[in-house]
């Protein structure tokens, strides 16, 4: 029994420990308390991406859209999880590096009945190894190493993602804030106007019509501000969400914060020239068929047969020793992995397919993209036209109304339409900012952006 108990021992102080990890309140709000701003403006400046750079991130002066972008990455809880893909990832890479172990034997005869006379205990030893595995080990070690590597390219690629969402929520808030502070300008003007009218009607140079079109045009564009607000809020709520901050934080954007310029874009040609190397998800496809080429050469090499080799030992109970090797050879009657092999080849078939439909897509997004930009560009330069316009026609409603010569339902018409036409540039300008980000992420890369505030 000695040989059998050392080999026991050895085997036991090899063993890893089991370390329970308590899933319990204390431990969700240790993981989901807010994040510490200290700690996010040193790790920005450390920030190791494909594709994102550190930055100097000063919360008291407000975040930019490149700030935003780089602390979604440092702080958004739900790259956690994507990020535990890369120890998973690293810890199959091990595991298909490591070969089978061995098998020890050992058996004890004891005579327990007839002719005993001058015998002994019989025991015998052996050690078996199956030495297939050497013969599939190297393409298992590949695949799991391209495997690890499109794991890392796949997190890098939605932390890209979250980083652009968050450049996104940025110009929606800029956008929306505009939008208000246009909104209670307008409103604030009507509100002076009605008492004006208001006084106007109590000395009788106005009439109680006049009174109540002014008042509905006042009230008209506070339910805007109303809407405008609520609209504020959700957006404000949807950016601490993807920064990982609490909902009641306010964070305030920068000063001086550009739209992105539109006026040196890319072309489609020049967007598509290298993407296959530059976007992070189809690098990610392209390791993602290594590994898959990897796994189909270790099932075909998996179909030879299974040998095993062993040495042994052993005493008989009339006490005579041996000593000698074993062979054994798994006959590939039925089974010859063919399933495996099969269900390897459909797998790289998938991804050289899904690798030439994402190829594709970027190509059709970059132009419905860009073509878009375009039009909503023309769209802009409409609005602020027709604003100018609207403008001079208010100044001269007005004159008109004061004198006499326009009744005062065509005056806050005018005004009316031209705080439409405003907002209606302040939307388009939103959403060129919204496909400008768009535009990037297809691109897989910045994109020239304007002279933009340091955070």
């Amino acid at each position: 029994m000695k040989p059998f108990c050392a080999v026991l021992l050895a085997v036991l102080c090899g063993c890893a420990t089991y370390r329970p990890k308590p899933l319990d309140q204390a431990a969700v709000a240790k993981i989901l308390a807010p994040p510490d701003l200290t700690s996010i403006r040193i790790k920005a400046g450390e920030i190791r991406h494909p594709i994102l750079k550190p930055r100097v991130i000063d919360f008291r002066r407000g975040i930019s859209p490149q700030d935003a972008a780089v602390i979604a990455v440092i702080a958004n809880p739900a790259i956690r999880a994507e990020r535990d893909r890369r120890g998973i990832a690293r810890a199959q890479l091990l595991q298909a590096g490591i070969l089978p172990n061995p098998t020890f034997g050992y058996s004890l005869d004891v005579p327990t009945g007839g002719s005993d006379e001058g015998t002994v205990n019989g025991y015998g030893l052996g050690l078996d190894w199956n030495i297939r595995s050497i013969l599939t080990r190297g393409a298992r070690v590949e695949a799991a190493r391209a495997n690890s590597a499109r794991v890392d390219l796949d997190v890098a690629w939605d932390e890209w993602q979250v980083a652009e969402s968050a450049k996104r929520h940025v110009y929606r808030l800029l956008y929306l804030e505009r939008e208000l502070k246009t909104a209670l300008r307008e409103d604030a003007g009507l509100r002076r106007n009605l008492e004006a009218v208001r006084k106007a009607v109590d000395m009788g140079d106005m009439t109680i019509i006049e009174l109540d079109a002014a008042d509905a045009a006042e009230r008209k564009i506070h339910a805007s501000v109303l809407v405008i607000r609520q609209k504020l809020e959700q957006e404000r709520l949807a950016l601490n969400r993807v920064l990982g901050f609490p909902p009641g934080s306010r964070i305030p954007l920068a000063p001086g914060i550009k739209a992105p310029s539109l006026k040196n874009l890319p072309s489609l040609r020049e967007i598509m020239n290298g993407i296959e190397g530059r976007r992070l998800d189809l690098l990610a496809l392209r390791m993602g068929y290594q590994s898959k080429e990897a796994s189909l050469r270790a099932a075909v090499r998996a179909q030879f047969p299974g040998i095993d080799i062993g040495i042994t030992h052993a005493r008989d109970t009339t006490n005579v020793v041996t000593t000698g090797f074993s062979i054994s050879i798994s006959l590939p009657f039925f089974d010859r992995n063919q399933g495996r092999i099969a269900i390897e080849k459909a797998g790289r078939r998938e991804l050289y397919d899904d690798y030439l439909d994402r190829v594709y897509q970027a190509r059709a997004d970059a132009a419905g993209i860009l073509a878009d930009i375009r039009s909503v560009e023309k769209q802009t330069d409409a609005a602020k036209k027709a604003v100018r316009t609207l403008e001079e026609l208010v100044k001269t409603s007005r004159r008109g109304f004061l004198e006499g010569n326009i009744d005062v339902l065509s005056y806050y018409a005018a005004v009316d339409r031209l705080f439409s036409r405003r907002l209606e540039v302040l939307k388009l300008q939103q959403e060129l900012a919204g496909l400008h980000v768009a535009l990037e992420i297809t691109a897989g890369e910045f994109l020239p952006a304007g002279k933009e505030v340091q955070g």
